[in-house]
C-alpha cells in the first residue's frame, strides 16, 4: 500500500497485444487504486521463449497508450521479490499460464491472482495464424 491505496502489479511480454491482455490489464486496474504495469524486456523473455516480434520499447508504447496503467515499468527478471520492495505492491495479477509460479509472493503479504486467460485467443495462436496465412 501506498499512502492507503492498493497498489497492483501485473506484467507480461504483450506481444502482438490482443483483447486477453487488454482483459487482463483491465481487471488488474478495477482491482486496485493504483496499476504498475511490467513489460518483459527482450532478454528476459529469450530466457524462456522465443524472441517477440514487437521490440520492446514499441510494447511499452502499446501499454502507455492504453487507459488503464498508472505506471509502466520495464521487467528484467521473473524474480518479483525485489520489486515487492521497493514498489509496496498489495497484489500480483498474471496470466494462469503461469499458475503456481509467483506463490512464493504469498510470504512477502502479496496477493497472487492467476488471471484466467481460458480460450480465445493468445500470441501463439497470432503467430500461427499469420504462418499459415503467409504459406497460402
Amino acid at each position: 500500500m501506498i499512502n492507503g491505496k492498493t497498489v497492483v502489479y501485473t506484467s507480461g511480454t504483450f506481444d502482438m497485444l490482443h483483447i486477453n491482455h487488454i482483459k487482463m490489464i483491465e481487471y488488474a486496474r478495477a482491482i486496485g487504486d493504483i496499476l504498475i504495469v511490467g513489460v518483459n524486456t527482450d532478454d528476459l523473455v529469450a530466457t524462456y521463449k522465443s524472441p517477440p516480434v514487437i521490440p520492446f520499447e514499441e510494447r511499452v508504447a502499446l501499454i502507455k497508450a492504453l487507459k488503464y496503467p498508472d505506471i509502466v515499468i520495464p521487467q528484467k527478471s521473473l524474480d518479483h521479490t525485489d520489486k515487492v520492495k521497493k514498489l509496496h505492491f498489495d497484489v500480483f495479477v498474471v496470466g494462469d499460464d503461469w499458475n503456481g509460479k509467483f506463490d512464493y509472493l504469498e510470504k512477502q503479504g502479496v496477493q497472487v491472482i492467476y488471471f484466467p486467460y481460458g480460450s480465445g485467443i493468445s500470441t501463439t495462436e497470432l503467430r500461427h495464424r499469420i504462418l499459415t496465412k503467409a504459406d497460402k
